[in-house]
């Protein structure tokens, strides 16, 4: 209790200067024509505002809202600059709201430290958010041209690299090698770490890879993934110039391999 105290102490005089953004429970963020709407905390600090941490050298913390009064957007429209702050507001926000109950006892919890953790009621244990590892990975031929795919959840249009879920006891580029395997049917080799990013919806961490691929026989695996090709950077500009194709957004670690291969030639 008195490390609680301490922190509220803290998280007061955070709130006198801090900036405070909305997020619903579904990951959608307050907007004002088509920007997050952040502004100034006024009034008293709620027990379950959530402490970002400081960012730009400014206190940041995030509400959860049943419904938001007006435009909303989501997490991938969000600017650039401002991706640290409003990913582990949508992360944490969600989190909460779930209102997960204890794993020891399975009574209920509440928020703590600032919204960093949540507490038992009962046995006092303590629980975090967890990230769940998944691996995205651009891959190369021979020839150098990038691999790139269609989702069967997307527009038959949209395209990106590949990505998927770390399973339990795998390494992330093991990760690599049974996704792709799966999904288009092809052996990498030279496997390397490139990046990660967090995605909050849920509550992932991307990590990026890039990779050769051994051969060229691409076989999707017609449930998750429908169609797959190999692009040169001539193909893929004129594809995308013309709307044939629609890449990943802007800011995304999915984008970002993609243009790390185009600017590699």
């Amino acid at each position: 209790m008195g490390a609680d105290r301490e922190d509220e102490a803290s998280l007061d005089r955070a709130w006198d200067q801090a900036r405070l953004v909305l997020v619903d429970e579904a990951g959608q963020i307050s907007a004002v024509d088509g920007s997050p709407a952040v502004s100034a905390a006024t009034g008293a600090r709620r027990s379950d505002d959530i402490y970002l941490g400081a960012f730009e050298g400014i206190p940041w913390f995030a509400r959860l809202v049943r419904e938001i009064d007006g435009e909303t957007i989501t997490w991938r429209e969000i600017p650039v600059d401002e991706a640290d702050p409003l990913a582990a507001a949508v992360s944490l926000v969600r989190w909460h709201g779930l209102a997960p109950l204890c794993e020891r006892c399975g009574s209920a919890t509440r928020p703590a430290g600032g919204g960093a953790r949540r507490i038992c009621t009962e046995c006092g244990a303590l629980a975090f958010p967890r990230s769940d590892p998944c691996v995205i990975v651009a891959i190369t031929d021979a020839d150098d041209r990038l691999l790139l795919a269609s989702n069967a959840g997307w527009n038959r249009n949209r395209v990106s690299v590949i990505a998927g879920f770390i399973e339990a006891g795998e390494s992330a580029e093991q990760a690599c090698h049974r996704e792709v395997a799966e999904e288009v049917g092809l052996r990498l080799e030279d496997v390397h770490y490139v990046g990660s990013e967090p995605w909050p919806m849920p509550r992932s961490l991307m990590l990026g890879f890039e990779a050769k691929a051994i051969d060229t026989r691409i076989q999707v695996d017609g449930d998750e993934i429908l169609e797959g090709a190999f692009y040169t950077r001539e193909d893929l500009a004129a594809a995308v110039s013309s709307g044939q194709l629609v890449l990943p957004s802007s800011g995304s670690i999915a984008r970002r391999l993609i243009e790390r291969w185009l600017s590699s030639c």
